[in-house]
This record gives C-alpha cells, structure tokens and sequence, in this order.
C-alpha cells in the first residue's frame, strides 16, 4: 500500500534526478555555445541607417503634428491605466477574476486562463495594448517612402512578436501548468531540446521544425520509381518510370529550386506531383541539383545555365530522340529558367515547345515580403560572408524565411519545443523545410545584385554568358502559377513579370494558399481552390483577378489539360535510360542525400 509518504518520497527522487539532468544539461549548454561562430552584424539586424532613418521620421512627426502624437499616447496610457485600475477593483472586492475583456481574440492566447485568470488576463491585455499603440504609431509616419515605411512595420513587427508573453516561462500557463504535471520534467526535457539544436548549429538557435528520424528520402520520401540517367558537377538527371500504355512524345523536365531539395514535389504518393504527371501519360524528368561546398564558390548563374539547363534539355531530346522538350521551371528555378529561355532565342536554340512557370519572379520592382531583406545593409553583410566562406551557408536562408512567418515557425515551435518539452513532430512538410542547401558564393551575389535589386532582367540588361536576355525574348507558348498568399514571390509580382514576357500564348493560374502549400495541392484533398481566367489579356493582375473564375480544388487537373495540348500524340512508354545512358542510380538518387564538405 503506497502511503502520502511514499508519494513525497517519489516526487522527491524525481525532482533531484531532475536537477542532477539540469546541470549536465547546462555544462552542454556552455560547450554548444562556446561553439558560436562569429556572425557578421549586418546578417544579425538592419544597418544602423535604418534606425536613423526610422527615428527621424517618427520625430519630424512628433514636431509637425504634436496633436497627433499626443492623442496617441494618451489614448494608450487611459487604456493601460483603465485596465489597471479595474484590475485593482476587481482584487479589493475579493473577486479572483479579471475585468471584462473586450480585446480582440489571438490563437495565441488559447488556454483558457488567458481569459479567466486575473495575472494572465492583466499581462494579455497590457501586450495586446502596447501592439495597438504600436501599430498605430507607424501607421501614422509619413515621413517615409512607402519602402522604408514597408521594412519598419516588419522589423517592428518581429519585435511584437518576440515580446509576446507567451514566449516567456514565467508568462505562459500552458508551459507552466506541463511543469506541474511533469514535476518539472518538461523543463528538463525542454532544456534537453534546446541544447540538442544548439549542438547541431554550432551554438547558432535554429528550432528543429520536424523528427528527423521519422524520414528517410528514398524510403518514405522522394519514393516514385526513376533513376538517374545522367549526372554532372551540377546536376543529377532523374528519368521516372512510366505508369501508363502509352504517354505523350513531347517529354517534360522539371527545374526546381536549388534553395531546397527537389523532393518536395514528391513527399509521398498522396501528395506528389511528380507521381501524378506521371500517372498523366507524361515521360518525366526532374533535375536534382547538387549542394554546393566552397569549392563552388566561383559558380554563376551561367554555369547553372550551361551546366544544368542547357544539358538537361540536350540529354533528355537524346534520350527521347525528339526535338523539343516542355519544361517548368518552380521560384528560382523559373527565374533562371527565363534567363535560359531569353539565352536560348537569342542563339537560335529552338529546343523549348511550352514553358511553366511555378511561383516565379522576373520583374523585382515589387519584391514582396521577402523585400525587406534586399536592401544594402544585409546584401553587403551576405556578400562578405560569401567572399570569406565561398557559399552561403543554408543556415542564413533557413533563419531568413523562417521569419518571414516568425510566429508560425520560430515562436510556437520554440514554445513547444523547449518550454513544454514535447517532441518535434513527424510532418514532412517542416522535415524538408529543415533539409536546406547552399548556394555559390557567385551565383548568390548575381541574383541579388543583378536581378533583385537592379532587376536587370525585366529592364532587358541583365547577360548569360555574354548576351543581354530581356522579357519579351521568351517566345514559347507558357502557364504561369501563382499563389495567392505567397510571402517569397508575391502573386501580383509575378504576373507582372508573365505580362512583359514577349510570348503570345499565355495562360496565368492562380493557386490559393502560399509558396508551397499553393503548388503541393493534390486534387485528392480539395483543400484549396484556385482561379481562371481563359482568353482575358494580362494586363493588370487586379482587373484579372476581378474578373476571373473561381474554380474548386487543385490547380493541377486545368494545367494537365494545358500541358497535353502542348505534348503532342502517345507513343509507347519510356523506361529510364537509353544505350547512351545507363542508369547510374535509383531515384531519387545521391546528390539529394549528400551532405557538403567544406
């Protein structure tokens, strides 16, 4: 019979081999972050100007409209003050419960004590106050160009978010009720998270988004049968095996991004594109690009050109013994994949039958949110890192995208993670977005000086080995998928690049959700919708928004349909390879599982 005793004696040993794990722990802790690499300060935060910049403006506001100034703060100290004081009331009557709240709901804010509990409610409505007040006051400087007063909000907002009580122990009931429940074993196990993902980024915080033991590419990923039929320094050639009686004669290449790893096309066989095209009756091939160590540091946009496009399009006519090929090329990929496009009319390489374009800038006057990062102060930080290390680690872009969404994929991660101790989970999804990729030192300072910010390509200046490519070069019959909440390339951003594109068949989709959530749609789910608009000129992306269709489910069946009138009569299928070309591994092959020296 266990007595009240034993139960003390019980949560006592706990509690002791609890603090014995902490201090191991901590004597990790110190060695991970006796690792920190030094980080130049211009990847870290926005040059001082932008600060200046910022005070300046707020202060030639404080001095011209004083009134306005002021109403503002006393607006928010009456708040502030009023909270208070009910709160004060509501204590001196012996009533343990917080005043009304009237403040807007935020799923950050879901335990219920949020609202019941008078410590948390005060803490609560006192942030959400300061946001307001916050909000309203860079609203009100106009004393900035609308690009500057762009990157103040987003700065301003990541600090609102890093404050938000939620992400302090001491400030969130839920990590602080698991703490009780665990006799403080999720604190310890918390603590055991963040010194295993300080350990793995060489003392740099970087949340684990996913369990990477739940993963396997090439086992439970990246699973369509192909091989790879040709390989490079820059590429591995993946044909995939066919499906169907017969397929289509014109073969299709898809060109993905080379800042992440081709197999979010293909996750699993639920959700992959690549499977269904194939499915569809089309001989697939998809290029897996190699990750580059500093040995790649002088490897341009050219060579991805030369060496990767340029060889694809040659290998895969080869092999299907045809003239043309379809290609797609998906966010950098179809940026680089309109350069080669406006190359390859100016040498007369007549190789393309119809382009797809994939979540695609080409016209970088408006760079979206990821803006905010391509001004002076951090492209100068990037290109010393660059020059020093020969690549830009994967580490920088991963911590850059990640704040693009902060809230979603460093705050609430990190909260789960290391406050309430609980595991990553198994989601495939966040496991790729932590597969990341370098690039080349090079390449990386040519898209960011000549195409982002002197957005060379759409003012016609910009040259591939040696000939200046513009817009109207692209010719070929093309389809151009967007997404609607994209926060990498901003829907109406790349329709406008479609717009200039000199092609006079051209069809434009517009894909809900975002950056990959948008393409990753498999018409199984029905998840998100997506518009239409046959025959309407691309003139304005608002004027073609208004009028288009909107159309249930993926995107995926209506672009099938495109790509078939553009892939000419059924021949019979294709195995991978041909007597040119054996096949030198299975899919989804080796460069993708390849960690980098260096």
């Amino acid at each position: 019979m266990t007595t009240e005793q034993d139960v003390v004696e019980a949560k006592l040993d706990r509690l002791n081999a609890n603090l014995a794990k902490m201090e191991e722990l901590s004597q990790r802790l110190v060695a991970a972050m006796a690792q920190k690499r030094a980080i130049d300060p211009s990847l870290q935060a926005p040059g001082q100007d932008f600060y200046m910049k910022a005070a300046t403006a707020y202060f030639a506001e404080m001095m011209q409209n004083p009134g306005t100034i002021l109403e503002a703060q006393v607006a928010y100290w009456g708040k502030a003050l009023k909270h208070y004081v009910e709160a004060q009331q509501m204590f001196a009557q012996g009533k343990l419960e917080p005043p009304e709240d009237r403040g807007p709901k935020d799923r950050r804010f879901s335990n219920p004590l949020w609202d019941t509990h008078p410590y948390f409610n005060f803490v609560k409505q006192q942030y959400l106050f300061s946001v307001e007040a916050m909000e309203a006051a860079i609203a009100g400087m106009t004393h900035l160009d609308a690009r500057e007063k762009k990157r103040v909000d987003y700065f301003a907002r990541q600090i609102i978010d890093m404050m938000a009580p939620t992400n302090f122990l001491a400030l969130n009931p839920d990590a602080l009720e698991r703490a009780v429940e665990t006799d403080g074993a999720s604190l310890v196990q918390g603590l055991e998270n963040l010194v295993r993902d300080l350990e793995v980024n060489r003392g740099d915080l970087l949340v684990t988004l996913a369990d990477k033991d739940a993963f396997k590419v090439g086992e439970n990923l990246g699973t369509t049968p192909g091989a790879v039929v040709y390989r490079n320094r820059m590429m591995e050639l993946i044909q995939y095996a066919p499906t169907t009686e017969t397929v289509h004669k014109t073969p299709l290449i898809i060109f993905p991004p080379w800042i992440n790893k081709f197999y979010i096309l293909d996750l699993k066989p639920q959700n992959s594109l690549i499977k269904w095209i194939v499915d569809q009756g089309f001989t697939l091939f998809v290029v897996s690009w190699k990750n580059p160590d500093p040995s790649y540091r002088d490897t341009g946009l050219d060579d991805y050109i030369r060496e990767g496009y340029l060889t694809a399009m040659e290998e895969v006519r080869r092999i299907c013994d045809v003239p043309k090929v379809n290609v797609v090329g998906y966010c950098i990929a179809g940026t680089t994949l309109s350069l080669t496009l406006g190359y390859m009319k100016k040498k007369k390489l007549d190789w393309v039958k119809s382009a797809t374009f994939f979540t695609t800038l080409t016209d970088f006057s408006d760079q979206g949110e990821v803006g905010v990062f391509l001004d002076d102060d951090f492209v100068d930080g990037i290109e010393r890192e660059v020059t020093e290390s020969g690549i830009l680690d994967s580490f920088f872009m991963s911590r850059t995208f990640s704040f693009l969404r902060s809230n979603d994929l460093i705050y609430q991660p990190a909260i789960k993670s290391y406050m309430m101790g609980e595991a990553p989970p198994a989601f495939d999804l966040l496991y790729w977005n932590g597969d990341g990729t370098n690039l080349p030192a090079r390449m990386a300072v040519e898209y960011l000086r000549g195409l982002c910010q002197r957005d060379e390509l759409a003012k016609g200046t910009f040259q591939v080995m040696g000939q200046k490519v513009s817009l109207k070069d692209i010719t070929v019959p093309l389809c151009a998928i967007a997404c609607e909440t994209d926060h990498i390339a901003a829907w109406r951003s790349s329709f406008n690049g479609i717009r200039q594109m000199g092609a006079k068949d051209k069809s434009f989709i517009l894909s809900g959700s975002g950056h990959i959530a948008g393409i990753v749609n498999p018409p199984t789910k029905v998840k998100y919708g997506h518009y239409v608009n046959p025959g309407a000129e691309l003139t304005d992306p608002d004027s073609w928004r208004e009028g288009a269709e909107a159309c249930p489910g993926s995107w995926w069946p209506h672009w099938g349909g495109w790509l078939t009138r553009q892939s000419g009569a059924k021949v019979p299928p294709r195995q991978p390879g041909d007597s040119d070309h054996r096949i030198l591994a299975r899919a989804p092959g080796t460069y993708v599982s390849e960690e980098p020296s260096g």
